[in-house]
Order: C-alpha cells, then sequence, then structure tokens
C-alpha cells in the first residue's frame, strides 16, 4: 500500500504542473500569440525552435497584461528563455513573421515551444550536482516543492473565493437597498396620486 501510495506522489507532478508543449505553423506577415494565467512568483521557462526560411525574419516578444516586455529576440530561430512572475497575471508569447516577398510566396514556418512554469521548470539535476543529493533526495525535494505549489494554489483559489463571496454580499446588499427604495417611492408616489385625485374630486365637485 505504502509503495502504491508512493507512486501516487510520484506521478502528481505530471498530473498537476503545467506543461506547454505545442507546434503550429506560421504564415509569412502574420503574428500568433499564445496566453496562458501563472500565479505569483512562479519560474517560468521556456525553449522554441523556429525553422528557417529564406528572406524572412521572425520576432519573439513575452509580455504581460501591463504590456511590460518579459523577453525580446529578433530575428529570433532558436533559444531558451527564463523569467520569474511579479504577480498573478496573463502572459502572451508572440511570434511575428515579416518578409518582404509578401504573403503566399514564403513557406510557412514551424515553430515549436516547450514552456514550463513552477516545479517542472526547476533544474533538479543541477540543483543535485550543487547541494550533492541522493536520487531519493532530489525526488523528496520535488514532492516537497509540488506540495508547496499545490498549498499555495488552494490558498489563492480560497482568496478568490473569499473575494468572490464579499462581491457576491455586497452586491446582494445593494439589491435589497435599491428594491427598499424603490418601494418606498413607488409606496409615496401613489400617495400623492390618492391625494392629487381627491382634491381634483373636490375641485369639480365630484365628491364631498
Amino acid at each position: 500500500r505504502s509503495a502504491m501510495s508512493f507512486a501516487a506522489l510520484l506521478l502528481l507532478p505530471v498530473l498537476i504542473e503545467s506543461v506547454l508543449s505545442i507546434s503550429f505553423f506560421l504564415p509569412v506577415n502574420t503574428r500568433k500569440c499564445l496566453r496562458e494565467e501563472i500565479h505569483k512568483d512562479v519560474l517560468v521557462t521556456g525553449e522554441y525552435e523556429i525553422s528557417e526560411q529564406a528572406n524572412t525574419k521572425t520576432n519573439l516578444k513575452i509580455t504581460d497584461s501591463s504590456a511590460h516586455t518579459l523577453y525580446s529576440k529578433e530575428d529570433a530561430s532558436k533559444g531558451k528563455f527564463a523569467f520569474t512572475t511579479e504577480d498573478y497575471d496573463m502572459f502572451e508569447v508572440c511570434f511575428e513573421s515579416k518578409s518582404p516577398m509578401g504573403t503566399g510566396r514564403v513557406p510557412d514556418q514551424l515553430v515549436n515551444l516547450d514552456m514550463k512554469h513552477g516545479v517542472e521548470a526547476k533544474n533538479y539535476e543541477e540543483i543535485a550536482k550543487v547541494e550533492k543529493l541522493k536520487p531519493l533526495e532530489v525526488e523528496l525535494r520535488r514532492l516537497e516543492d509540488l506540495s508547496e505549489s499545490i498549498v499555495n494554489d488552494f490558498a489563492y483559489m480560497k482568496k478568490r473565493e473569499e473575494e468572490m463571496r464579499d462581491t457576491n454580499e455586497s452586491t446582494n446588499t445593494r439589491v435589497l437597498y435599491f428594491s427598499i427604495f424603490s418601494m418606498c417611492c413607488l409606496i409615496g408616489l401613489a400617495t400623492w396620486q390618492v391625494f392629487y385625485l381627491r382634491r381634483f374630486f373636490k375641485a369639480k365637485k365630484l365628491i364631498e
């Protein structure tokens, strides 16, 4: 039973941690972007490779929702990037192809992108060499980091749930006050209409 539990723990990184590995064709003089939400203080690493085409220049740019540039490479062909997020945000990875030859005259470029974040982005082989850790100790370190990541995710989810609950309560309170105000206005208007009609009919001597 303990062996099965340990095996399940070993599978957790595969099931939970995010790994974005994608390949697509980029037509000439076009721009394609990939977006992903990432938590605060998370290491993000990536590796890309773009097939070469004559008279074609491909630029790579990574930005956050505030248009801050986290990584930029002109005439990119093959390389790696890494950055640490400062806040929970939506990040955008954009590839832009430019060519003076014009659309349709140059074949599409093949783009391969492998992006990792969190536990999957850490190089545990280097950590093992620096700290002289045994394979089991490395795996335990990996599981410890994964557990911390899961706890942070649950803490964030709890915070978002509390924020949404507060928003719902605030909205319900405003709706209740608006409903009471509307009812008071309707009652006041109905009362005014009764007295106005009564004075009108008295003036016309239709009632005493």
